[in-house]
Order: C-alpha cells, then structure tokens, then sequence
C-alpha cells in the first residue's frame, strides 16, 4: 500500500490489524460501520461475526446505539434458532460498540459507508474521515449507483478507496463486488477481497463502471419483459410464468420489480442509462415510467403490475386448453439448443422421422415448428410457422411458449400445442414478437456479460458468479451463452436489430468476437 503511506489522517501508526501485506484484515483490527440503516447493521454484523471489534457510528444522535441494540437482537434470535451459541453471542456483544464521533474511529482498519446515495454527502464524509483514521486504514463505501472514482475525488490519497458492494441482506446473501475506481490502489482492492473472503463471502471484483457487474448486466432481465408487455404481445403474468417456468429465474420480472418497488428498480435502470449517455442498450420503459408517475410502487403501495389488496386474485398466466398432440412428426437437421426435445417427443410416444434441414419440426399439417430466431412468423406469410421459445431446461421445465402470426392454420396450432403438452408441459401462446421472451432476454443478457469482460470491467468467471449469487439467476449468462450458442445469440440480435434498428439490439464486438471464435473451433 506505498501509495498510502505518506503522513495522512493522524500520527497514530498503522491501524492494529491492518499489517503492511495485501491479505485481509486480520479479527484483530477494528471495523467500523458509518450509517446505521438496514445495511449498515447487517454489514456490522458479518463482520462482528468474523471476530472483528465493529463501531457503529450515524449522524443522528442515538442512531448508533439503536443500531447496537437492532444487531443485538438479531444475534439473540439466531441463538433461539441455534445457529450461534450463547458464549459467541455474549463474545459478539462485548465487541459491538457506538460511536458518539468520527473520531472514535481513528483506529479502525477498515471503515465501511452505508449512508444516503448522494454524492456530496459521500464526499464530504470521506473528507472528514481522511484526517481522522491511520495512514493505512481502507475507506470503503457500499453504494450501489454512484461512481467511486467520483466519491474518492477529493480525497488527498483516493488510493486507499474502494467500493465494497454488499447485497441486502448482507448477513444472508454471499455476493460482495470489490469496485477499483481509477486512483485504487491495486493493494487495497486486494486486501478488501481478501476481507470479504474472511467474512465467508464471495467477492469478485469489478473496475467501476455504471452498475458495476450485477446493476449494469441484470438490465435486460427487466427491460425485455417490459418491450413484450408494451408490443401488446403478452400479459405480465404470462411473462412472469415464462421466465419462471422456461426460464428457470427464480421468480419473473413483473413480480420482481413489484418486490423491489417499481420506483427503486426504474431509478437504477435510469441511473446506468444515464450514466452510460444514454445508450439505447439500457433505455428505460415507458410503461414502467408511467406505472412509477401512477403511485402503483409495488407491494410496498399495495399495487404494482399486480394487485397486493387483501384477497385480491393474482392473475394466472395464459395457459393453452387441452390439445390432441400428432402421431407423427419430422425433424429436419440439428434443433440445437432444443435438441434434447426429440428424445422427449419419442418417448411421450410421438414417432420422429429424422431428415436433413435446417432445423426445425414439421408438423403434419405441414407447419414448421422452430426455435425462436429474432425472426417473426408473419414474415413467412406463404408457409406457416409456429416458433417455440429457448428453456434452460427443456426436460424440467414446465412451460412452453409459442408464437405465431394471426391467421395461422388453427388445426397447426393446435399440432403444435399438443405436442409439448404430450410432454407434461403447460403451454401459453403469445403474439408474434421476434425472439419471444427468454430467447432475447438471454441474448441480451449474455450480449452485456460479453460486452463487460471484454472492456475489462471484470472476468467471465467473475460476471457469471455475481449474476448467479446476486441475483439469483439459474446460470451465469456466459454459461448459458455457451450452451445456447455464441454464433446462434449473435444471429438472434442481429435479427432483432434489423426489425428494431435503434442500437439497442446490435451485438457487442465482445459477443462477436465469440460467435466467430466459436465457428473458427467448430471448423478446425
């Protein structure tokens, strides 16, 4: 940490604990915790509970000794549940104190902000602690949207600055994202990676960029669903069902946004927009703008996409009446991704004929069945097609989505329909939107993962770590990517790019770059 060590802050020497290596901060080195709310207590508690001496301070007096006696309680109640025992709680406790100043963090070794996002207020914390604290003492700030280059600006050594980015809540989610601004030292970043992997965490690191990994990435996650629902092709609820139960999300945007707070959720997607000037890659949705202006926030106002009212009736998502499934059918070429369906369909009891194609199912009353391309199926106005949508796991999933063009043969609709529900699958119809709904979400999803490691902001590792522990999802969107087919998700935006040509879809070089490393492998 040479770029710290030069008299700054007070004379008292290295913070105990903090050592002049780049590993994490040992138990003995003191913690503190600025800003009391709900993260700043579960932030104290981790790391309380890693052995660390931990001071809570917060600018409202008696915030802070609330906040002890709010973590207190929480560790009592672990100790009711028997995960923690009662000489470790009373060890925890007689390590937890308030701060009635900021001077009484002067020996702490690593100080944590979890305050108000804004910028100044930031700034001027930071300020008040650089005199306060060792020479070698980490300052480290929890923001979630503003840019730790620009936090760490008027500090007199913005080195010893990083962004530790815990997710809520802190005690029970594993994900922190190490952020290095321009001026962090390489050291620090270090040793606050190596702090959090102490506290049983499991950090990855990030350089700072709009939303750093899990914030820039997850935008379209919400953002696809929200271009479905506003092209009028499909209901929130189907939506929500299809990502869910093709998908395999954990739970489905509309219901997800509704949990956050519509006005949460559209801040942060405006906030990376903004940041990044605009790009149409991570333009904000209308619908949800006017939803915020409508007051219906979510649960939290008792109204949001979906109706919280006591006893009000969560809507069902559209789901397919019974269908008689074909005898037979032919499979012509290589389904890709869907190929694992053949073996489905012949052993629900439906005959396969294999032929050569380009990879799709005909039905016999002559429809083609296909996995969503970017295309739609009223472009094929002289033959009809029926496009199916990509499951992480066509076997376990639940429900198949399909679309077609108005006007379709309905006894080839129904072909198609019956056919997946002769596998135990619930079907819904949409209308015709190129690249349906988890098929584009996944491209762009994998295309914003690719672009992100390949303009350095952090590893592949790192990007599919932190979309899995921070947001739960069922895959990281380079590990899907690489089952879909690089070559295949390029096409899909670059189809999607032709019929919306705003920008928003036109595949990142990163993406490319891997679509033609994948074809250059597949031909050697």
């Amino acid at each position: 940490m040479t770029a710290n060590t030069s008299g700054q802050g007070n004379d008292a020497g290295p913070a105990d604990g903090a050592g002049a290596g780049a590993g994490g901060i040992g138990p003995s080195g003191v913690v503190a915790v600025v800003g009391t709310g709900t993260m700043g207590q579960g932030i104290a508690q981790v790391a309380l509970l890693a052995g660390h001496p931990v001071r809570l301070y917060d600018s409202a007096p008696g915030r802070a000794a609330e906040a002890v006696a709010g973590v207190t309680g929480r560790l009592d109640r672990l100790v009711e549940k028997g995960r923690l025992g009662k000489d470790e709680r009373d060890a925890a406790v007689d390590r937890l104190h308030a701060a009635g100043a900021l001077d009484e963090l002067a020996d702490a070794a690593l100080v944590v902000e979890a305050i108000v996002e804004q910028l100044p207020v930031k700034q001027r914390l930071f300020a008040d602690l650089e005199a306060v604290v060792a020479a070698d003492a980490v300052l480290a700030t929890n923001t979630s949207s503003l840019s730790v280059t620009a936090i760490a600006g008027g500090l007199a050594h913005p080195g010893r600055f990083v962004g530790m980015h815990f997710f809520n809540p802190a005690p029970l989610l594993p994900l922190v994202e190490i952020v290095s601004g321009h001026a962090t030292d390489p050291a620090v970043a270090t040793r606050a990676y190596e702090t959090a992997k102490r506290w049983g965490k499991t950090p990855v690191r990030c350089t700072d960029t709009p939303g750093f990994i899990v914030n820039r990435i997850a935008r379209p996650f919400y953002a696809e669903a929200l271009r479905v629902f506003e092209e009028g092709v499909a209901d929130p609820a189907t939506i929500d069902a299809a990502l869910r139960e093709s998908g395999g999300f954990r739970m489905g945007p509309f219901e997800l946004t509704d949990l956050i707070g519509q006005d949460v959720n559209e801040a942060v997607t405006r906030s990376v927009w903004e940041s990044f000037y605009q790009d149409p890659k991570f333009t904000p949705s209308l619908a949800q703008r006017r939803l915020v202006e409508s007051g219906r926030l979510g649960r939290k106002s008792g109204h949001g996409w979906f109706s919280y009212a006591e006893g009000a009736e969560r809507p069902e998502p559209h789901t397919a009446p019974p269908a008689k499934a074909p005898a037979r059918i032919t499979v012509r070429g290589d389904l890709g991704p869907a190929q694992p369906l053949v073996d489905l369909f012949e052993r629900a009891g439906v005959a396969v004929r294999r032929k050569k194609g380009d990879g799709f199912v005909e039905l016999p009353s002559g429809v083609k069945l296909s996995l969503a391309d970017g295309e739609t199926s009223f472009e094929y106005h002289q033959e009809d097609i029926v496009y199916f949508d990509l499951a992480l796991d066509y076997e376990k999933a639940a429900r198949i989505v399909l679309s077609s063009r108005e006007g379709i043969a309905p006894e080839g609709l129904a072909e198609a329909v019956g056919l997946f529900q002769a596998l135990g699958k619930q079907v819904s119809v949409i209308g015709d939107v190129p690249g349906m709904i988890v098929a584009r979400t996944v491209a762009m999803l994998a295309d914003l993962a690719a672009d992100a490691v390949e303009r350095g902001v952090a590893t592949a590792e790192d990007v599919d770590t932190a979309m899995r522990l921070g947001v739960n999802y069922p895959a990281g969107p380079l590990e899907w990517v690489a089952r879909f087919g690089h070559r295949r998700a390029a096409a899909l935006l670059h189809a999607l790019h032709e019929r919306y040509p705003t920008g928003r879809y036109a595949p990142s070089l990163g993406l490319v770059r891997r679509a033609y490393a994948e074809e250059a492998e597949e031909t050697a």
